[in-house]
């Protein structure tokens, strides 16, 4: 072991170069990366002393590519998203925390509606990429009848692999006319859609620009395609009273909401805003 590094200086050195490419956070990617190699924890990693050089080559490997802003999910194979692990890669989007808060709230709109009908509330998850949502409101609401759909077919692998068996209905498929035997009979219904302009591309991080596939990124001129696709589909499968939660972006907190108001068919259209205070996600209920 006379030729082991300490795990000191390894970080030290690998927070340095992540900050300089740009990283945004890069003493928690570094630690992230080191504890990948390792086959331990963050949490753990102070419990070790040196690193052997065939593990401190791999873990360099791997901090070159994060300074190059390959998505440290890619690098790690997988990411945390409320109380489930996903698998991901190259060809699916990376669920972001923010995603965590609307996946919550279908969570708690998937519960109320147990409660007051006594009944198996139903939720589908369109524009499900690697199946967040879909997983989150099965994990915390398992009485949950649960749909999910996804039009990109890499993508739909990935959520496969995280939903092959867990009983979840997931299917290959536009959102648009997705589901049609559940129409009317849906409580709740999320989504996570494409909402980037097509002239924002410039200012898009690497990590999603580069990697993210296409389909879940950008939607027309005003970012508010998918949305207009959705708040029709959503009209469709739900069942008067149920509700709707899309995620949007921090610009859209008004033209999002608008969307729904302009149908005429919605009430309780409300935006909200994430932990850092920006706006994140709309909801709305169909009219009884």
């Amino acid at each position: 072991m006379s030729d082991a590094v300490q795990v000191r200086a390894l970080l030290r050195a690998a927070t340095s170069r992540l900050a300089d490419a740009g990283v945004s956070s890069p003493d928690f990617d570094a630690a992230e990366l080191l504890a990948h190699v390792l086959g331990t924890t963050r949490g753990r990693l102070p419990l070790v002393d040196a690193v052997e050089p065939r593990r401190a080559a791999s873990f360099e490997e791997l901090v070159t590519r994060r300074a190059d802003r390959e998505p440290l999910q890619h690098l790690t194979g997988s990411a945390a998203f409320r109380h489930v692990e996903l698998a991901v890669g190259p060809g699916v989007f990376v669920p972001r925390p923010e995603t965590e808060l609307l996946a919550g709230w279908a969570v708690d709109r998937a519960v109320d509606r147990a409660r007051e009908a006594a009944t198996e509330p139903v939720v589908v998850d369109l524009c499900c990429g690697s199946g967040a949502i879909a997983l989150s409101v099965l994990d915390e609401v398992p009485l949950a009848r649960v749909h999910a759909v996804e039009l990109d077919p890499g993508a739909h692998a990935w959520a496969e692999r995280n939903l092959g068996d867990t009983g979840i209905d997931l299917r290959l498929g536009d959102m648009a006319d997705a589901f049609p035997e559940l129409d009317g009979a849906v409580d709740v219904v999320a989504c996570n859609p494409p909402y980037i302009p097509l002239e924002a591309w410039a200012s898009v991080a690497p990590e999603a620009r580069d990697h993210d596939p296409a389909l879940a990124l950008w939607s027309g001129d005003d970012g508010l395609d998918a949305m207009r696709v959705l708040e029709s589909t959503a009209a469709r499968l739900l069942r008067p009273g149920g509700w709707v939660g899309a995620e949007h972006a921090d610009v859209q907190g008004e033209s999002a909401a608008r969307v729904f108001l302009e149908a005429g068919r919605w009430t309780e259209v409300r935006d909200h805003r994430d932990l850092a205070g920006r706006a994140r996600y709309v909801t709305a209920r169909l009219a009884r």
